[in-house]
């Protein structure tokens, strides 16, 4: 089954408790385990811009990330795993969930 983790930051990693070592660890470990299917780390949030469609239709789009959000998105990984007990696991291993950091786990919908 394959699971999104999203990667999270209370701080926009301006205090980030991570190496950059720290991530090639943990995404060598991802491939050499054999369940990596994609992963991207996310430009800086201030080159954001979000776009909201009224009910009308009409579009508003202002840069920067969502405004109401405490938490910044920084990149994600798909992994395919037996199960969610599998994709904690790996979501523990992960650099980002340490200090003010966060891994979202989200099985991945397939229709």
């Amino acid at each position: 089954m394959k699971y999104m983790l999203l990667i999270t930051s209370t701080d926009g990693g301006a205090e980030c408790s991570t190496s950059f070592e720290d991530w090639q660890v943990f995404d060598k470990a991802v491939q050499d385990a054999g369940i990596m299917v994609s992963a991207h780390s996310l430009a800086d949030f201030t080159t954001a811009t979000t776009v909201r469609v009224n009910d009308a239709g009409e579009p508003t789009i202002t840069d920067g990330p969502f405004a109401e959000s405490r938490e910044v998105l920084g990149g994600y990984y798909v992994i395919d795993v037996p199960d969610l007990d599998a994709a904690l696991h790996w979501a523990t291993r992960c650099p980002g969930a340490r200090g003010a950091g966060a891994v979202v786990v989200r099985p991945v919908a397939d229709f």
